[in-house]
């Protein structure tokens, strides 16, 4: 028989097999063999880009970048209309709204993922807006939903991934509506068998955004998970004798990391943190909604993430799909990881799943902000070579600013050059050029950076399990000031004084816990403490649906569960049955939170009415730093970057930490002043720069909890932002102004200076050495974490203090710990972990 003819007898052959439990043995032995030459990754760690096609997807992609401001992977974008939100309360409340509407996809990347979140609140009377509850009446709809979140490394975080799949996945059961049409994956892989090549342990996914339909996303620092919620007053408090109904923050959600760690967040109505005795962890962030040609950008760095994905950890599963993207077929598929293997297990589907052109964005400019997106992506986040579009946007901006940079970010870590190692991200010398530029040319010049007083969680910073947050700080103040190669040494060195060019800023809040006479006797009567009672109520609203355990069937829980359930409900039924008894079955006068007596128009604490004893009430007052986590740079009121970027190699570099970002200028520009002179500023810059000012300076009225009919609280396609024009905002349209600065740093003083007297707060600059900590905030159990220092000082005084307190902003202490070892080589910091720290 001629060779061509046992070809076609084979072939044959093979038809027949096919479907055949021969055939399927077949297939999964080359599948099981693949698995097993995973370990030869071990000694290949380039075993993505060594193949002749992928080097020719490298070189594809580089000729893309090279083409791009940045070096990025997306081009710019005009006629982008382009939405901020400030703090959670308005972004989460659009969220829900544009998830409502979602009709065909919802993409969702996170660093974590809370399916108990209420975007809503208060949410006893919101229920319904629960995030998982939303989400399971998309999936239901016919919406499929995609979901990536980080696979921590459970020894480290706390975040629990597992945890966030399971609860997903059980929303649509089989046989139920919807099922099948919430897809969550975890990365990177920790499974030594699986993935032995290509571990990641120090590295994180840190992206938050979500893109709906093509039509619509979102994108900044907050992540949809407990601890972020918060409005512009930012309360601390959440204890309310009126009715444990009118919580805010219930279970988890109510967070004081300076205090006590997220933990066993799978059990998401849960909270050993009281809040009759404790403040929460106030939250500052910022984030963005759009619509235009960015949109599709993002939508491809998310199916690039879930291609990838499939490819390292479900290359062998047919439950992921492999998904394909209009503008990506054919030769260009491998720009977003589809692969085509000859025995493939999964399906592909092309996105979206209608015609592109049907998008609003695609028939023509929606607005008038140019925009790009950039990211920091590698080899074991994406599958690709080492991106740092985002480094490289921070440094050119900055570098090219004329008149001020202003910067909010969850940390400050950056070197000027070479010799600061181990840190490598060169934004610090952007800055240093910068300062340097404007005192040649005589400009007036500001650098304004604002950060958290602790950048990582810890309890007592003097304790030994808190070295990982010292070694934070320390490669934060060596960036600044500390060492010849800080920013503010390296300025001096070129005979510049950079203390008159950069100034640096923390947030604090203050509040009061509405734990009044009545209650306590309410306690006392019922034999019930408030934190039974709230966590009865977070069980009440918090345990509905079922959350399975596992990826295989849902469970209820065990019997140990349901009698606690019921203990629960038990007291809160006793705690509830005294209210007449104590007299709070009537109108309770003071108020659950005096947060907004700091903002614009909120009154004074002096006349704050207060159920009982004013002597007592000063065990009530707390404070605690307010947590800067928005990652945002505003330059010129001309030019914004926002996204899940910190200001550390983590963030910067490209090959630890996967972040994205967005560059936006907007060419609607407004007239203003800079300098007291006339200036064209960019309306989307200008004006979010001015609400988080005022924000800040206590000139904005604190927020209202009904956020329908507040069009910062909406999506972008269904109005634009309120810019809250009046006096305040023309106050502050000059971000030179000497008026506006004075504000600036006179209120800083005085809050800086009432906090230190009222609470001891730390860190402060009166704290040296270790020697001087225990001075000044001596260790004892006598008074509690956040609460005032001197328990003798008289309660009006206490009152008059807390009324010269105007926003939120306080100096960074610069002195911190100068004269001590703050993070002392060993276990935790180490030539081996420091670059984890960075």
């Amino acid at each position: 028989m001629a060779p061509e003819g046992d070809s076609r007898m084979f072939a044959g052959l093979r038809d027949k097999l096919k479907g055949t439990n021969l055939y399927d043995a077949k297939i999964g032995a080359i599948h099981f063999k693949n698995k097993i030459g995973k370990f030869g990754n071990l000694i290949n760690s380039n075993h993505r880009h060594d193949e002749e096609h992928e080097q020719a997807t490298d070189e594809k992609r580089n000729r893309i970048a090279e083409s791009h401001r940045f070096n990025s992977f997306a081009p710019e974008r005009d006629g982008n209309k382009i939405k901020w939100y400030v703090d959670g309360q308005d972004y989460f409340y659009a969220v829900s709204v544009a998830l409502e509407n979602a009709k065909e996809t919802i993409y969702i990347e996170d660093w974590w993922l809370s399916p108990e979140l209420f975007l809503r609140r208060p949410p006893f009377f919101n229920q319904e807006y629960r995030l998982d509850q939303i989400l399971k009446r998309r999936a239901e709809a016919g919406v499929k939903i995609y979901i990536i979140v980080y696979k921590e490394v459970a020894a480290a975080v706390s975040c629990n991934s597992a945890h966030t799949k399971h609860a997903l996945n059980a929303l649509c059961p089989e046989g139920t509506p919807g099922y099948g049409n919430i897809v969550v994956l975890r990365h990177p892989d920790h499974n030594v068998f699986e993935n032995a090549g290509d571990m990641t342990f120090y590295w994180a996914h840190h992206e938050k955004f979500i893109v709906i339909d093509y039509e619509i996303a979102f994108i900044g620092g907050l992540d949809l998970c407990f601890g972020r919620w918060d409005s512009r007053q930012h309360p601390c408090a959440d204890v309310h004798p009126a009715g444990v109904q009118n919580e805010m923050f219930p279970g988890q959600d109510f967070n004081n990391n300076r205090i006590m760690d997220f933990h066993t967040v799978e059990d998401w109505k849960s909270n050993e943190l009281s809040k009759a005795d404790f403040g929460r962890m106030p939250w500052h962030d910022v984030a963005m909604c759009l619509i235009g040609d960015c949109v599709y950008d993002i939508a491809e760095h998310f199916v690039l993430r879930w291609n990838f994905v499939k490819r390292d950890k479900y290359k062998r599963s047919d439950k992921v799909e492999w998904l394909t993207m209009t503008g990506r077929e054919g030769e260009n598929e491998d720009l977003i990881a589809v692969q085509r293997p000859k025995h493939p297990v999964g399906g592909y589907t092309n996105h979206p799943l209608s015609p592109l052109e049907n998008r609003s964005w695609a028939k023509g400019q929606q607005g008038t902000v140019h925009a790009q997106v950039v990211r920091s992506s590698a080899d074991w986040s994406s599958g690709i070579l080492t991106e740092h579009s985002i480094q490289n946007a921070y440094i050119e901006v900055i570098e090219n600013a004329q008149h001020f940079v202003y910067i909010e970010n969850q940390f400050f870590i950056t070197a000027t050059g070479e010799n600061q190692a181990p840190i490598h991200n060169t934004i610090g010398r952007a800055i240093v050029n910068a300062c340097v530029k404007a005192s040649k040319e005589s400009r007036k010049f500001r650098v304004i950076i604002v950060i958290p007083a602790v950048p990582g969680f810890a309890g007592d910073l003097r304790d030994d399990a808190a070295q990982g947050t010292r070694a934070i700080m320390d490669y934060q103040y060596k960036s600044i000031h500390r060492g010849e190669h800080s920013i503010f040494e390296q300025i001096k060195a070129q005979g510049v004084d950079p203390e008159q060019y950069i100034f640096i800023f923390n947030l604090r809040s203050y509040d009061r816990l509405n734990k009044t006479s009545a209650m306590e006797q309410q306690e006392e009567k019922s034999g019930v403490k408030y934190q039974d009672v709230q966590r009865a109520e977070a069980e009440e609203i918090m345990a509905e649906g079922v959350h399975s355990t596992t990826d295989q069937q849902p469970t209820l829980g065990d019997d140990t569960g349901e009698k606690e359930k019921q203990r629960l409900i038990e007291a809160k039924r006793k705690f509830e049955a005294q209210r007449s008894e104590v007299g709070l079955d009537k109108e309770v006068t003071s108020t659950d939170s005096i947060a907004a007596t700091a903002m614009l128009n909120g009154g004074k604490v002096s006349e704050q009415r207060w159920d009982g004893d004013l002597e007592k009430e000063k065990e009530n007052f707390v404070q605690e730093e307010l947590y800067i986590h928005g990652k945002l740079l505003i330059v010129d009121d001309r030019i914004v970057i926002c996204g899940s970027s910190n200001i550390n190699d983590r963030s910067q570099l490209g090959v630890h930490d996967s972040e994205l970002s967005i560059v936006m200028e907007d060419y609607n520009t407004i007239d203003s002043t800079m300098d007291g002179q006339p200036f064209k500023a960019g309306h989307h810059a200008a004006t979010l720069r001015r609400l988080l000012w005022r924000e800040h300076l206590g000139l904005l009225p604190a927020q209202q909890l009904d956020a329908s009919k507040d069009p910062n609280a909406q999506p972008v396609d269904v109005c634009p932002n309120d810019i809250m024009e009046g006096p305040e905002y023309e106050f502050v349209a000059d971000p030179m102004s000497d008026q506006v600065w004075d504000m600036w740093t006179g209120n800083a003083d005085t809050n800086t200076q009432i906090f230190r007297h009222l609470f001891r707060a730390d860190p402060d600059n009166n704290i040296k050495t270790f020697d001087d900590y225990d001075a000044f905030l001596p260790r004892h159990n006598k008074f509690k974490q956040g609460h005032l220092h001197d328990p003798f000082m008289p309660a009006e005084e206490v009152r008059q203090k807390l009324d010269q307190i105007k926003g939120h902003l306080v100096w960074m202490p610069l002195d911190y710990l100068c004269d001590a070892p703050m993070a002392e080589k060993g276990l935790q910091v180490n030539a081996y972990t420091e670059s984890i720290y960075t």
